[in-house]
């Protein structure tokens, strides 16, 4: 695994040991940076750079610590900056993960009565605010003739959320890999809705204007070594399952199962994703869930790969 990181590293031009240090925001549950995390690639890459890590929960958490400048750059799902821009921060878009599609869901107690997302209607329902959970739930409902309004949202993290599950506080949950496979795997649950049939929505690389203005060239060194990296990770499942699983606590098989369904990458948010994603803010906006409109091309950064194709 070593030599695989040495090897992508000699595609990666060094950049000048004057440059200002990183501060990369991550999940655990975002694989990609993880990895990079883990495989200590980006402190090979930029020799003598410091790069600094910080752990979060969730996107929204993340974002706010965007906004105050505690960090640089870091990788969401789609709802995340949508709120963010409506609440004023002042983030740019900078490259698109490809979209999921069975790896996050909504799901509920094998022995529940609810057999679809109508059932949900006056249900207590569980998800994390802002993220990607939140969009896939405004779907499913906006499918099936409901709105939010129509059921009892309750705001948890998804550690709080999976203890409300085991003991019957919630009626369903909502959440993304691994915490999806780990309740697929140590619970019985029934499935009523992933994204197949709705609409897509790309993961995120965002980073604040600050940092895009004083190192564009830095920023798009780094997009290119996470972009190079997935690259690695889409055809080496069982190399990073067996990488994360002791780094989230998680048995290999979890691990594996939310592999299994994951894709990753990076590339130019292009029209048709700046479009895809202006659709996810629409949503928000048409169920009151944000303020005022917002224009997503407004904020794209027109990478440009030097290598990646």
């Amino acid at each position: 695994m070593k030599n695989i990181a040495a090897g992508l590293l000699l595609a990666l031009p060094l950049l000048a040991h004057s440059a200002p240090a990183i501060t990369i925001g991550f999940q655990k549950s975002s694989g990609l940076l993880g990895i990079l995390k883990n495989q200590g690639t980006l402190e090979k890459a930029f020799a003598g750079q410091q790069i600094k890590w910080i752990e979060f929960p969730a996107g929204p958490q993340m974002l706010e610590a965007l906004n105050a400048g505690s960090i640089d750059f870091g990788s969401t799902g789609a709802p995340p900056p949508v709120f963010g821009q409506a609440a004023g921060i002042d983030l740019l878009y900078v490259a698109a993960e490809p979209a999921p599609v069975n790896s996050e869901a909504i799901f509920v107690p094998k022995d529940s009565p609810a057999r679809t997302v109508a059932d949900l209607k006056g249900k207590k329902v569980a998800f994390q605010k802002g993220s990607g959970s939140h969009f896939l739930l405004a779907s499913a409902l906006q499918k099936a003739g409901l709105t939010l309004g129509d059921i009892k949202p309750v705001y948890l993290s998804p550690s709080d959320a999976r203890a409300a599950f085991v003991s019957g506080g919630i009626d369903a949950w909502v959440v993304w890999d691994p915490y999806f496979a780990s309740a697929q795997k140590s619970y019985q649950v029934r499935v009523l809705s992933d994204y197949t049939g709705l609409p897509q929505a790309n993961g995120f690389y965002l980073a604040s204007r600050n940092f895009v203005g004083r190192s564009p060239k830095m920023l798009s060194a780094l997009l290119e070594q996470v972009a190079k990296t997935g690259q690695w990770a889409n055809t080496h499942p069982k190399e990073v399952s067996a990488m994360l699983a002791p780094q989230m606590g998680l048995p290999v098989n979890i691990v594996e199962t939310w592999q299994s369904r994951t894709r990753y990458g990076a590339v130019p948010v292009s029209p048709a994703i700046a479009a895809s994603q202006q659709r996810v803010a629409d949503v928000f906006y048409q169920q009151k869930l944000i303020p005022k409109p917002i224009s997503v091309a407004s904020k794209v950064w027109a990478w440009q790969p030097a290598t990646v194709k």
